[in-house]
């Protein structure tokens, strides 16, 4: 009887194992369909129009912390590959220049081996112009005396060939792990720029186009307030004017992550581009750009100074005039006219 009931005690256990799964998986399902169909549980509240600018404001200036980040590694990418070129050609050069020492070194071996079969003292014995044998075994002294330096220098390039090499290695190196910031960078912009559209796409089309149209107000307002010609003839020296000058021109460029012209660009590609435009150098980021000139505080501004903004120093613009600059803001709006007051002001700095 015993041997019966131990494999029955199992099989209930085993039953009352799945009986309890099931119940479980139907409460899961419960409270799903609860959830689902109620609206009530952990479902998100509804956010207002003004919540969802605000969140996608927030993205669009986190995926220009990581635009500036990407810049900065694709800036130092380039260089890398500049070097690794550099380094490949010099290393090219002083091949060609090794393997025509090699050939130098080969053609005195050879003749050497021709001529070394006789004693010295037999070819002096033999020679019927002994002054004459004299001083072509003193030329020959000089000769093993050239061909003792010439190895010496051809050691000596195959240790520079060497050494360039090593450096071009230490560079690749270097434009690999580049490389990977890059990729790294750019998943983060792409992820901030599709949740925002995300955000987005949740506002009725009259919000997005009440929204468009208070924009477009706005920075129109805005910009009869700051005309061309007196901006840049505000500006403390013709550069700082030619740059505001080509600011201008750009009014309604579309804003492009990474883009420095000359149809699209981003915060740091337009001031840039604006400078190069007026003959001078920028580098390409914002947190190198502050520091590119003379900083100078919100009181001095004049038109052509860079203005940057949020305490990562993640955007900049180009200052005009009466409190306003020309910046590509983001994905949402194209190069335009903006108050300084848009956004947390972090310093500025006059580079012309």
């Amino acid at each position: 009887m015993a041997a019966h009931r131990k494999p029955r005690s199992r099989t209930t256990a085993a039953g009352a194992g799945r009986t309890a799964r099931t119940a479980w998986t139907i409460a899961l399902a419960g409270a799903a369909t609860v959830t689902g169909f109620d609206g009530t549980g952990h479902a998100e509240p509804q956010l207002t129009p003004a919540q969802v600018k605000a969140k996608v404001d927030k993205l669009y200036q986190e995926a220009e912390v990581a635009t500036e980040k990407y810049n900065g590694a694709r800036e130092k990418s380039e260089a890398a590959g500049r070097r690794i070129r550099a380094l490949q050609d010099e290393a090219a050069r002083k091949t060609q220049k090794l393997n025509a020492a090699r050939e130098a070194l080969g053609s005195m071996a050879a003749a050497q081996y021709r001529d070394g079969g006789v004693d010295p003292a037999f070819q002096l014995a033999l020679s019927s112009d002994p002054d004459r044998y004299l001083d072509g075994a003193e030329f020959a002294e000089r000769a093993g005396n050239r061909q003792a330096a010439s190895v010496a220098e051809v050691r000596r390039q195959l240790r520079e060939i060497e050494r360039l090499r090593g450096a071009a290695r230490v560079e690749l190196k270097s434009l690999t792990s580049r490389q990977a910031e890059l990729r790294r960078h750019k998943k983060t912009i792409t992820g901030k720029l599709d949740e925002a559209r995300a955000h987005l796409a949740l506002l009725t089309g009259g919000e997005r186009a009440l929204d468009d149209r208070a924009d477009r107000s706005a920075s129109a307002a805005r910009t009869v307030l700051a005309a061309p010609g007196s901006a840049a003839a505000q500006a403390p020296n013709a550069r700082a004017a030619a740059a505001v000058s080509y600011a201008y021109t750009k009014l309604g460029s579309p804003y492009v992550w990474g883009a420095t012209g000359p149809n699209a660009f981003d915060c740091s590609g337009l001031t840039q581009a604006a400078y190069r435009a007026a003959g001078v150098s920028l580098p390409r980021t914002t947190y190198s750009q502050i520091g590119a000139g003379r900083r100078v505080s919100r009181s001095e501004l004049l038109p052509g100074d860079l203005v940057f903004f949020y305490s990562g120093i993640s955007h900049v613009g180009l200052y005009i005039g009466n409190g306003q600059m020309i910046h590509a803001p983001n994905p949402s709006a194209p190069v335009r006219v903006a108050p300084l007051d848009e956004m947390p002001f972090a310093g500025a700095t006059r580079v012309a």
